[in-house]
């Protein structure tokens, strides 16, 4: 199958960006190098093109009560603008996908799902509209989407683009009339600093890139540096820290998961939580400069105990990190673990998985 394009695919080969197949779409990973974008990010301010995201709406008498039945989180009696992260969840607690809910107002919501899941998301997501009074959508093709992230993007973006947004708080969104369409721009993003996303048409997203990049004070982006960028925050991907087979719970995230009412999973989750996991999502430092990979073994003496799902030797702090997927047993801060890089072992010891603190304007 064909990989797609984004809107903005002819402006990254033209910036001469590295493109490479992802999620289903041929995306840029880097500009100017994957360390000199997530320092722009870290320091100043960069864009990145995430079109590839997904984008449904849930309309209706019933909306509230069917996005409470299929996500993790309660969005129960929540003010126009609020949003949530969370997950969907199989009966099992396994994870359909991660996701961003909006109430953009009564009745009205707004739900950003991951590249790689849209059609399974989807259909997932259809199949549990018996017995609610919904009209549902999906409407990713209707959209484009930019991510303005780093310190200094409160400046930028309303400046650059005339968006009223500098006075949103964390978390928190809004329709925003602009250029005779109507844009939808949240505090949000995936990488650990301030910023903004902002979705619109192809046609709007293509001006706004241009405009950003023209004015000097905003980096192009790629993929690469989201992945480390969001890595060093301890943010997961779905695919390495989420999956049909980790639930949120085993991957630390209980505090997304409202296990006081119902949704899809509750059960489970919450049995899970009582009863304790047989695997947990952790971090862990390596003591040599060595790079641990998705997929690397996790040891202990001769025993393999688990796996890495991301690793790097972080660009923010000047050591080898990785969050690995490992027998609960030895998931206690502090334990003595080993990493399996080709044919050597490397020692290491369980740690938070926030490398980097987070600087994220409350």
């Amino acid at each position: 199958m064909e990989n797609k394009k984004t809107c903005l695919y002819e402006k990254h080969v033209a910036l001469g960006a590295l493109m490479q197949p992802f999620a289903g779409y041929i995306m840029p990973i880097q500009y100017s190098g994957i360390i000199d974008e997530h320092q722009a990010v870290r320091q100043a301010c960069g864009v990145f093109d995430v079109s590839h995201m997904g984008e449904v709406t849930v309309r209706g008498k019933d909306a509230e009560r069917y996005v409470n039945h299929i996500f993790t989180n309660d969005v129960t009696g929540a003010p126009d603008g609020k949003i949530f992260y969370g997950m969907m969840c199989y009966p099992d607690g396994g994870t359909v996908d991660d996701m961003l809910v909006y109430k953009m107002g009564e009745q009205d919501y707004f739900i950003v799902i991951n590249a790689a899941n849209i059609d399974k998301d989807v259909e997932w997501m259809q199949q549990q509209l018996e017995g609610f009074d919904v009209e549902f959508e999906n409407v990713s093709e209707h959209y484009g989407q930019l991510a303005v992230q780093g310190p200094l993007a409160e400046q930028v973006v309303p400046e650059v683009l005339g968006l009223e947004c500098a006075d949103l708080t964390f978390y928190t969104g809004r329709r925003i009339e602009k250029d005779c369409e109507v844009l939808v721009v949240s505090r949000t993003g995936y990488t650990g600093e301030d910023g903004f996303e902002i979705y619109g048409s192809a046609e709007y997203i293509g001006r706004a890139w241009d405009a950003l990049l023209a004015s000097g004070r905003c980096k192009p982006c790629g993929l690469g540096c989201r992945d480390t960028l969001r890595f060093e925050v301890g943010l997961p991907l779905y695919g390495d820290e989420l999956s049909a087979d980790i639930s949120p719970v085993m991957a630390g995230l209980s505090m997304f998961c409202k296990l006081d009412k119902e949704f899809i999973g509750r059960d489970a989750l919450l049995k899970q939580k009582t009863e304790g996991v047989a695997r947990r999502v952790v971090g862990i430092e390596l003591a040599d400069r060595a790079v641990p990979r998705h997929g690397y073994a996790v040891m202990c003496g001769d025993e393999k105990v688990g796996e890495v799902t991301t690793g790097y030797h972080i660009i923010s702090a000047d050591k080898s990190v990785c969050m690995a997927l490992v027998d609960s047993k030895y998931a206690k801060l502090g334990t003595q673990l080993q990493i399996q890089i080709r044919k050597k072992t490397f020692p290491g010891v369980v740690v938070k998985k926030r490398f980097y603190e987070k600087h994220y304007k409350k």
